[in-house]
């Protein structure tokens, strides 16, 4: 089973996804289940022996506050309601394996009663996996001590899982985690992404535009549109995948805008095949997401990775480091300036860049095999 609390965005669901896959496909008996609070589940296709099941939704507000989505319930009594489902989900399926994705305690603490009924079963292994940037040192720590977090890792999980390497960054820098529970650290490797699901793909050369799953990425899609618009000879033509949270008046102002440029560059909402664009693309535009970035250097695509740097730092600091490595380039707003021209520059240079095999990408993409290995060796002693 595998936890992802997907209060926004589509990372932990994707990643979960690929996990799960992986997993299965490596054992003919095994199956899994994904528990996530995406709106979204229901729109990618899942293998065969994955399921998945949807917990109500909670949105975050600007102030940093949660509501729930739908339900007309406040947010603990939809945190507790979530909690109930995740207990008996564990308890009725009594899986071998708990994976836990970034949130130690689950959202709000959420999945506490479920660890500890674990504990005291002791029927089942749990797994902490965490991306390869979390945030700052300082922000980080913080975060973990409010919500309890050292003291739920030292205490309930197994193994914990980083999906990347130490030579590009170690996310848990600054965390006061006992030599113990380094000791049960494991870097797996970035989680290299396949075509699973082959989808049409424009038969000209395109340059992939992605905001990831959008609902942050305003920005820089009006960055890139603004470069076309600023510059009638830029070329290759644009694919726009707008990811499914960015829609409504900005969606339709960014449409009229696409309309008035001619066809160079073709939008579309949302993809969950989108890793067949990857495989076509000439090059990418992109934020710097954890999933995207495993998917540039599994296609091996020159990439400009634009990244947020609000509420977290993660992508910033995923960015500089993999552009200090030579994997991609950094369009970056102290140095760089977030301007049409400075846009119109990172497009055109892209052929000149080198590809993310030519700095030793390859050999960081070895995270599915590690996990599989991993997940056998927890299951064979549970």
């Amino acid at each position: 089973m595998l936890y992802s609390h997907d209060t926004f965005g589509l990372g932990h669901l994707r990643r979960s996804r690929a996990l799960a896959s992986a997993i299965t496909a490596s054992d003919p008996g095994a199956s899994a289940i994904i528990l996530t609070g995406s709106p979204v589940a229901g729109r990618f296709t899942f293998p065969e022996r994955v399921d998945h099941m949807r917990l109500p939704g909670v949105t975050k507000l600007p102030d940093g506050t949660y509501v729930s989505q739908t339900l007309g319930l406040d947010i603990d009594e939809t945190t507790a309601m979530r909690s109930g489902l995740i207990q008996t989900s564990v308890e009725k399926y009594k899986p071998d394996l708990l994976i836990v994705d970034k949130e130690p305690t689950g959202f709000r603490g959420e999945l506490l009663p479920t660890l500890e009924w674990i504990a005291a079963s002791g029927t089942t292994r749990c797994v902490l996996g965490l991306r390869d940037v979390l945030d700052e040192e300082k922000v980080l720590a913080a975060e973990w001590e409010r919500k309890g977090a050292v003291d739920a890792t030292e205490k309930y999980y197994d193994e914990i899982w980083v999906y990347g390497t130490k030579s590009v960054y170690d996310p848990t820098r600054g965390l006061p985690l006992s030599p113990a529970a380094r000791r049960r650290l494991h870097w797996t490797g970035y989680l290299r992404r396949e075509i699973t699901d082959p989808a049409m793909v424009p038969d000209t050369p395109y340059v992939l535009i992605t905001p990831g799953g959008g609902g942050d990425g305003q920005a820089m899609v009006d960055l890139v549109l603004r470069a076309y618009e600023t510059d009638p000879t830029l070329g290759p033509d644009a694919v726009l995948v707008y990811g499914p949270f960015l829609s409504g008046d900005v969606r339709q102002a960014f449409d009229a805008r696409i309309a008035r440029l001619g066809g160079r560059v073709k939008a579309m909402g949302f993809e969950s095949k989108i890793e067949s664009l990857f495989a076509g693309a000439e090059g990418v535009i992109c934020m710097g997401g954890y999933n995207t970035f495993c998917e540039v250097l599994s296609f091996d695509k020159r990439a400009v990775i634009v990244p947020r740097t609000t509420p977290r730092l993660e992508q910033w600091i995923r960015a500089s480091r993999a552009e200090e490595l030579g994997l991609v380039r950094m369009l970056d707003e102290t140095r760089d300036g977030m301007t049409p021209e400075a846009m119109i520059r990172a497009i055109r240079a892209l052929p000149l860049q080198g590809r993310p095999s030519e700095a030793g990408a390859d050999g960081l993409l070895d995270g599915l095999d590690v996990v599989v290995e991993r997940a056998r060796a927890l299951m064979a002693v549970r």
